[in-house]
């Protein structure tokens, strides 16, 4: 078996920081994930500046990045300018974003369920690129609590055929037996977990065996949701890829590069960051081989 691993820790990741990095930071860190081996990096997301600071100048990291022929870059968006100025920019990949929940868009987007649902068909009609459609808070909502699946599943179906549908546990809610079974009730092709309760990596196995095929995560476990103080960042990309690869699954991903981006990102936050396998090492290591 084979996987997509799409790298969120550009956007999803650095979003979350308290700090906001320079455009060209931001595209050297876009290129040393893509040289790891990465296929699909999540790079920038095109919102106001006002709403999401550590965002501000997408287009300037856009052109900053120097663009693999094996790498799918993608940016994010939330209604048809932002998708114009994705446009303008020259992505591979338009990633469009709702909630499950009417109280999530609202915060996240200042929407209605239905306004948010009307953006993304939008999007998806003036595509001209491969899209993906995820799905926040599809296992628990900071404001609602527990989701209905069935109110997912229909959700997902408005856009099965259309898209890519990635189904997000934004908070860190979800067990593996309801990722597995949500994701086999909808067919999703992904799935985007949070490790908040520790359950992030068992969770994407069990997607993986309900038949995703893209999982999301981000270098370092960088990462959050706002609106969630204590839902702790994404699934590590260097501890996922040292899980799949154990398992036998294959990711085309070099760990150690990947390491290494993780010990560089360490060094310009001035943190340790929530991931594991770049503070233990790869194992067994090259070095010892």
């Amino acid at each position: 078996m084979r996987v997509t691993l799409c790298e969120v820790g550009p956007r999803d990741g650095l979003q979350n920081e308290p700090e906001s990095l320079a455009p060209g930071v931001r595209a050297e860190l876009i290129d040393r994930l893509a040289a790891a081996g990465l296929a699909r990096v999540e790079a920038v997301s095109f919102v106001r500046d006002d709403r999401v600071p550590q965002m501000a100048g997408a287009e300037e990291v856009v052109a900053a990045i120097e663009r693999r022929a094996d790498t799918e870059y993608s940016g994010l968006v939330l209604n048809e300018r932002g998708f114009e100025r994705f446009r303008a920019a020259g992505l591979e990949r338009v990633n469009a974003t709702f909630a499950a929940t009417e109280s999530f868009n609202r915060a996240n987007g200042n929407a209605s369920l239905e306004e948010a649902l009307a953006r993304v068909d939008a999007i998806l009609a003036l595509a001209d690129v491969p899209a993906t459609v995820t799905i926040s808070v599809c296992f628990g909502c900071p404001f609602e609590g527990p989701v209905d699946p069935g109110r997912v599943a229909e959700l997902a179906a408005r856009f099965t055929g259309r898209a890519e549908v990635v189904l997000a546990d934004t908070i860190g809610v979800a067990t593996p037996s309801r990722v597995r079974a949500l994701v086999e009730r909808t067919g999703a092709e992904g799935f985007h977990g949070h490790n908040t309760r520790n359950t992030g990596y068992a969770n994407c196995l069990a997607a993986l065996d309900a038949g995703a095929r893209v999982l999301d995560a981000s270098v370092g476990g960088l990462g959050g949701c706002p609106y969630a103080p204590r839902a702790t960042g994404n699934v590590a990309t260097e501890d996922l890829v040292y899980l799949l690869e154990g398992e036998g699954i294959e990711t085309g991903v070099d760990l150690d590069a990947l390491v290494g981006v993780s010990a560089w990102l360490e060094g310009l936050l001035g943190r340790t960051l929530e991931g594991y396998v770049y503070r233990a090492g790869s194992w067994p290591s090259s070095s010892s081989s």
